[in-house]
């Protein structure tokens, strides 16, 4: 986990994951599997981007994947926040 952050973007990944696993039997729409592509596209750019941010040493660089880290983390919340809606 990135330095000053949350849980909330792992809670959400894993809400997704229990519901995807409670779901398994019934046929998934287009649009939640979508969703859950899109959850996971994002789990793996965060991942990639705290394993940048351990390695940047220029503060120029830094600042730019943290910003790049928080992007992503209010993409999934808003994605997650649409999905508890639909």
């Amino acid at each position: 986990m990135a330095i000053g952050w949350g849980k909330s973007f792992e809670d959400q990944i894993e809400e997704a994951n229990q519901r995807a696993s409670k779901d398994r039997h019934a046929p998934k729409s287009k649009g939640v599997l979508r969703k859950e592509q899109a959850l996971e596209s994002l789990r793996l750019s965060r991942a990639r981007i705290e394993e940048q941010l351990e390695k940047a040493v220029h503060p120029a660089h830094r600042a730019m994947l943290m910003k790049a880290l928080q992007a992503v983390e209010k993409e999934a919340e808003e994605l997650s926040q649409h999905t508890r809606e639909s």
